[in-house]
């Protein structure tokens, strides 16, 4: 059925490609894209009825999710204790926790729940900036004393734990880690950060409270499911060690013919595998049409919300001091080269300014050694780089992937905590990665923030937070730029665009199925733009009604 050829007709075809912008009529066949324009230019491909399953709909390239993580589909087994309502794949509402006091009634909920003692009870989803004060150990002991009991932050980059973890993992008040967080009088307040403090936790509960993709099919399945709803075609897992049980459980899951995504995993590149570059180098082999390796991810810093991340001077806006180090510059500068001089595209992880002048220290280190052409080593976050930092990296050939979606969630808290108001004002700061030229792309980084493009899209061109403020107006983009950024832009970072992100001949066939014109739109309604379904590969993927 994929070999033949079928023409569609849309009520308007937002291709991407400057060519020929807009169109009526697409040809497919053998799931790729035969042709664009209107009818009259198509039929000399196919005499047969036009398909007119989608020809009240707006159709633009399917949305690409550069910066996501596939454990969105297993932290729903557990147990959300986030600020603001979340729905999960099944479309279920999850309202948000306000108070302390309401995170330990639901996970008390949660606990009664259980069964074995052995078993860990995990909350995910938590901000200290969205409640009265910050969470502690003797706060999660009022939900268990008898078993493990971890809370994930929002941000990926802490866990709390309650007293019986610590116990387990043998950590006293006098035991010396830069990533065992103290309050402000030195005592131990249960939490753990960045990779160092997951390891202490996996040392104490034989895990972090989350299962492994690799015994998941389902998760990657639930996870594709929460991308496709939204208008995704394509999403990253961007921080996996990709054993070869996950290797093998993404390579059966992408193979079924109702997978309705293609999967693009990244290598955590500090993993401490002696062959690493021959590994990921030989996972290539395994690429199809539906799955992608070949990316390296590797976080220097930590989280500005959680006051983890590297900044320069001055530093916190409240005085906290400067965050951690996952990799301290010159190791940066080591497995950057690592992986460069193999040939394989890195991602790395900076959300301050200090990280991501690291990062590009450590970039263009490689290149006066290791000169290469079109590597687009790309920065995710980069929150905070300044005019100077873009027009580094547009020298340079580095690409950047916004994490739009902070805007709306931490913007009222970067205004008064952490950076302040001119700093503050240049969050995620994509007029200026489009005035330097260099090539952008947006994101959600999920379960950070839930998977939705036009949200995302949203951001940054209305720039709104939470209360409502306009969050740095100059910094404002257009709506086909804010497009272009979650489809063409994301598939350049990817080294995908010549596959993916726009809609032209030789491309897969693979659209965003729309209600409502996002170009038409009230740009303050392009939130709220309905989705119809995807098309991936010419195949039809409705999005579950409710």
């Amino acid at each position: 059925m994929l070999d033949e050829t079928v023409i569609y007709k849309a009520r308007k075809i937002i291709t991407m490609n400057p060519d020929r912008p807009v169109a009526t009529h697409v040809a497919v066949r053998g799931g790729r894209i035969l042709g664009v324009g209107s009818l009259d230019d198509l039929r000399g491909w196919s005499k047969r009825d036009v398909d007119m399953t989608l020809a009240d709909k707006v159709l633009m390239p399917g949305m690409v999710e550069g910066h996501s993580h596939a454990f969105e589909g297993l932290v729903w087994d557990h147990t959300y204790v986030g600020s603001y309502e979340r729905r999960d794949p099944d479309g279920k509402p999850w309202p948000g926790v306000g108070t302390i006091e309401a995170l330990i009634a639901r996970l008390k909920e949660a606990e009664a729940r259980l069964g074995s003692p052995d078993q860990t009870l995990t909350g995910w989803g938590f901000d200290p900036l969205f409640v009265e004060r910050r969470l502690t150990a003797a706060d999660l002991d009022r939900v268990s004393t008898r078993r493990p009991v971890v809370v994930q932050h929002a941000s990926g980059h802490i866990i709390n734990a309650n007293s019986l973890v610590m116990e387990r993992a043998g950590i006293t008040p006098s035991t010396n880690s830069e990533f065992i967080l103290r309050d402000s009088e030195g005592r131990l307040t249960g939490e753990f950060a960045g990779q160092v403090g997951r390891f202490m936790l996996a040392k104490a509960i034989g895990g972090t409270g989350l299962a492994d993709l690799g015994d998941r099919p389902d998760a990657v399945r639930r996870f594709a499911k929460a991308a496709q709803m939204t208008g995704v075609t394509t999403a990253t897992d961007l921080h996996n060690d990709l054993s070869e049980k996950t290797v093998e459980t993404f390579r059966t899951v992408t193979a079924e013919d109702d997978f309705p995504i293609r999967l693009v995993p990244a290598f955590r590149g500090t993993h401490t595998r002696e062959d690493a570059v021959a590994y990921v180098g030989g996972l290539q082999r395994y690429n199809s049409s539906k799955l992608r390796f070949g990316l390296v991810k590797l976080i220097a810093d930590g989280s500005i919300q959680g006051f983890t991340a590297r900044l320069r001077w001055p530093g916190y806006f409240n005085g906290s001091k400067n965050g951690l180090w996952y990799i301290a510059p010159d190791e940066l500068k080591s497995l950057v080269k690592r992986y460069h001089e193999a040939g394989l595209q890195v991602h790395i992880h900076t959300n301050g300014d200090e990280a991501t002048e690291a990062a590009l220290d450590a970039i263009e280190h490689v290149l006066a050694d290791v000169p290469r052409r079109d590597h687009r080593h790309t920065l995710q976050h980069c929150q905070m780089a300044s005019a100077a930092q873009f027009r580094r990296m547009a020298a340079l050939g580095v690409c950047v992937n916004l994490f739009a979606n902070h805007i709306y969630y931490w913007g009222d808290a970067h205004l008064a905590h952490t950076m302040g108001p001119d700093r503050a004002d240049r969050l995620d700061a994509c007029a200026t990665a489009l005035a330097t030229g260099v090539p952008f792309a947006m994101h959600s980084d999920a379960p950070v923030t839930p998977i939705g493009p036009l949200f995302t899209a949203w951001c940054a061109v209305n720039r709104k937070t939470l209360s409502g403020r306009v969050l740095g107006a100059e910094q404002r983009i257009s709506v086909m730029d804010a497009l272009r950024a979650m489809t063409l832009g994301a598939a350049y970072t990817l080294k995908m665009d010549a596959d993916i992100g726009s809609i032209e001949v030789g491309k897969f066939a693979d659209f965003a199925v729309l209600e409502d014109d996002p170009t038409e739109v009230n740009p303050e309604a392009l939130k709220d733009v309905r989705i119809w379904g995807t098309v991936v590969g010419g195949r039809i993927f409705p999005a579950p009604r409710a």
